[in-house]
C-alpha cells in the first residue's frame, strides 16, 4: 500500500512533540498492517469518505483510502476533526 501525506498532514506533523511523533509514526505501520488494529479505533467520519484514527487520549489522526493509496491528511489534538473538510 502506498501512503501519501498530504500538505496539511506534513505541517500539522512538524508541529508535534517528539513524544507524540514517536506515537503517529508506530500508529501508522499498525494501520498499514492491519487497519482493524485495536488500539487504532479507526472509524468513519459521519458523512464523509474519511476516517479518524487515534493517536493518543486526546491526539488523532484523519486518513481516507483511494484504491490502494492511504492519504494521511491532518494529524493533532482532537480539535483537528474539526478543521477536516
Amino acid at each position: 500500500m502506498k501512503i501519501r501525506r498530504t500538505e496539511f498532514f506534513l505541517k500539522d506533523y512538524r508541529d508535534l512533540p517528539s513524544e507524540i511523533q514517536k506515537r503517529v509514526d508506530k500508529q501508522i505501520i499498525l494501520l498499514v498492517q492491519n487497519p482493524n488494529y485495536p488500539s487504532l479505533k479507526m472509524k468513519k467520519l459521519k458523512g464523509t469518505d474519511k476516517f479518524e484514527v487515534r493517536i493518543t487520549k486526546g491526539y488523532r489522526m484523519t486518513l481516507r483510502y483511494d484504491g490502494h493509496l492511504l492519504e494521511l491528511r491532518r494529524v493533532g489534538t482532537h480539535d483537528i476533526l474539526r478543521k477536516e473538510d
